[in-house]
């Protein structure tokens, strides 16, 4: 491997390597990237395998492929947009914007190979039914959540120690076992339905000694999975444009046509996501290969507990080019012991369904049904001397000149109509307002869920001395953002396309538009282990609900007072403020968004920081008009008293 401190015409993707024992290894992540790397055949990225300090990788060299150019560097090395996320990452030739995330790198791979060959249908079905395979972010999905982090987390965590793990099997994966078992409901699939009734019936017929008799829906054992081979897993490979596999029957006789959708048989799930090869099969293989690899000497300890995530693992060496892709990466998929028949039957503890519902208990409280209106809970807050209270805006005229400001900064650009243009425009005004008072030369501004760039290109144009990164999880959106910045020929911008706990970069000021539901927790979250000021205007506060990191109430005095049922109540109507509706709820609706952002102030000031919630203004600018300003501790001096503390937010 060689080092190269060049300038490269092809987009750069950075994999992390880590040391065990004074030894590099490949972490999951970066064994995954590479994997897809191979299994796509794709060229058009220059890779760096990026350590902590020099070392040297002559090791690893069976696991990279010979057909991906690879070369070495060190963290410190890195370019700063780079250096701001956690790996794996890419930066664009502009070296501007930066792709981070194991799920966003993954799908960008498959995006740059079909640029360069659009006749790859097995790539383009790696993202699934209408592209969407892993899309959805990690904070918001699931299974994107398990697929992307609980997995590789788990079977890293297994590798580096193993001691007396053999007996418990991680929970992603029974989590990923119970997956496994269900039947498959894909788009369109009364035709394979009805083609699987017809070879379970045929199949009867052949096996009986008379041929006839009637004829049971569900297979017989040991007959499922001849089916499955001969159609559920045909239809999958045909899907991939394999020549060798045969088409599947195209008519059905009438006797199967008359069947009622209701009576056919259901779908054996083939691969993870279902009846077709993906993305998710792609980061899974890796992982699960590693696992089964570990297990070689408990084997029959626990093999046994995982029948159908054992049929998979067999099933995907069928799809062409995992083997050589495999192979490539020095993955040997024929090494682990796996048996696949004579395994006894998982004990009812063994239970993967049980362990799920503890998983999502523990995650999610279950939504309650609303009852009634939020009067009585706004009366028991009041009752324990908690109301709504907004801090007076600081500077309610001020505004940008926006007739002498550039086009491209402008927010009537798109499909804006002008009313519209016109209220977007008074909300930036708003966050420039305040940001601005913030800010100072040299600061580093973060425009988190930043869209298309409103917010942080009016800031990189308006503060030319400081430096504005805008993160954003939909690539649309940001490559819109990029063009309109190269438009305005900022110098002082930065992109990166990552869900927001991919971004560990340092920054003195977080700022969000709107961000919706959770969102604006994950920024004051992020803002506040940053030590960062944040500017904040929620939105869409009936989306609120416990999740990952965050359960409501935020406050102690709100959790000793409300329990999480009412708190949600106040959320669903805090969303009704819309100008349709009576003044007299609009005033009930602001109320709640009041009392909700007080109980998110309050549990920001737990860690030292000084908030206010304000209005925008004008107060029309936008029904979801609140706004929260926090400033650090670091800021504030302990001897500091509360007007004093009203002056180092607003001058």
């Amino acid at each position: 491997m060689k080092h190269t401190d060049d300038k490269q015409q092809h987009p750069s993707l950075y994999l992390g390597v880590c040391c065990q024992s004074e030894e590099p290894r490949l972490p999951l992540h970066t064994s995954i990237a590479l994997f897809l790397l191979s299994y796509c055949e794709c060229k058009s990225f220059k890779v760096f395998l990026v350590s902590s300090k020099s070392t040297s990788f002559q090791t690893l060299k069976s696991q990279l492929p010979e057909s991906v150019d690879v070369s070495d560097t060190q963290l410190k090395d890195l370019p700063q947009l780079v250096k701001g996320c956690r790996l794996p990452a890419v930066l664009d030739e502009t070296g501007r914007l930066c792709r981070a995330g194991l799920a966003v790198v993954l799908r960008h791979i498959i995006n740059k190979t079909l640029e360069a060959d659009p006749s790859r249908n097995d790539v383009l079905a790696l993202l699934g039914f209408k592209k969407t395979c892993l899309k959805a972010c990690a904070e918001v999905s699931k299974w994107t959540r398990l697929c992307e982090i609980g997995i590789p987390s788990a079977v890293e965590e297994h590798l580096q120690n193993p001691t007396n793990q053999y007996q418990q099997l991680p929970l992603s994966i029974l989590t990923l076992e119970q997956r496994l078992a269900e039947p498959v409901k894909v788009h369109n699939d009364d035709k394979i339905r009805r083609q699987k009734l017809q070879e379970q019936r045929q199949n009867e017929k052949n096996e009986s000694p008379t041929g006839q008799g009637d004829v049971d829906n569900e297979s017989k054992p040991g007959q499922s999975a001849q089916v499955c081979d001969t159609l559920e897993l045909r239809a999958a490979l045909a899907k991939l444009s394999v020549d060798s596999v045969p088409a599947l029957t195209t008519r059905e006789n009438s006797e199967i046509r008359k069947v009622k959708t209701t009576d056919l048989p259901p779908l054996e799930r083939v691969f993870a996501e279902g009846l077709y090869f993906t993305l998710t099969d792609v980061v899974l293989l890796p992982c699960i290969y590693q696992y089964l690899c570990s297990l070689q000497a408990h084997a029959a300890d626990t093999l046994h507990r995982l029948p159908h995530l054992l049929h998979w693992y067999s099933r995907v060496q069928d799809v062409p080019g995992v083997l050589r892709a495999s192979k490539a990466c020095g993955m040997a998929l024929s090494i682990p012991h796996v048996p696949t028949s004579g395994l006894p039957e998982p004990s009812a503890e063994d239970n993967p369904t049980s362990l799920l519902e503890q998983e999502e208990n523990q995650e999610m409280t279950t939504d309650q049904p609303f009852v009634g209106g939020p009067r009585p809970t706004m009366t028991k807050l009041k009752e324990n001397g908690i109301e709504a209270v907004f801090a007076p805006h600081p500077c309610p005229a001020w505004t940008l000149p926006w007739d002498s400001l550039p086009g491209a900064i402008n927010p009537t650009e798109g499909k804006m109509s002008n009313i519209r243009a016109v209220r977007k425009r008074q909300q930036l005004n708003n966050l420039v307002a305040t940001v601005t008072e913030l800010a100072k030369p040299g600061y580093t501004i973060v425009d988190f869920c930043s869209g298309t760039g409103h917010v942080g290109i009016v800031l990189a144009h308006t503060l030319p001395s400081c430096q504005v990164i805008l993160i954003e999880n939909k690539e649309e959106s940001l490559v819109r953002a990029q063009c309109r910045s190269e438009e305005l020929g900022l110098k002082n911008i930065g992109f990166i396309q990552a869900n927001l706990d991919y971004f560990t970069g340092p920054f003195h000021i977080g700022v969000a538009l709107h961000a919706c539901g959770v969102a604006t927790d994950m920024v004051m979250e992020h803002c506040i282990q940053a030590g960062a000021s944040f500017v904040i205007s929620p939105c869409c506060y009936g989306f609120i609900q416990n999740a990952v990191k965050f359960t409501f109430p935020k406050s102690k005095r709100f959790q000793e007072t409300l329990t999480y049922k009412e708190h949600m109540i106040l959320c669903r109507f805090a969303d009704q403020t819309a100008v349709q509706l009576p003044p007299e709820r609009r005033l009930i609706g602001k109320q709640c968004m009041g009392l909700v952002d007080l109980d998110r102030s309050w549990a920001a000031e737990t860690q030292g920081y000084l908030v206010r919630v304000m209005t925008m203004e004008p107060e029309s600018c936008s029904p979801k008009n609140n706004m929260l300003v926090g400033r650090p501790p670091k800021k504030i001096g302990l001897e500091t008293s509360a007007s004093q503390l009203e002056a180092l937010v607003y001058n």
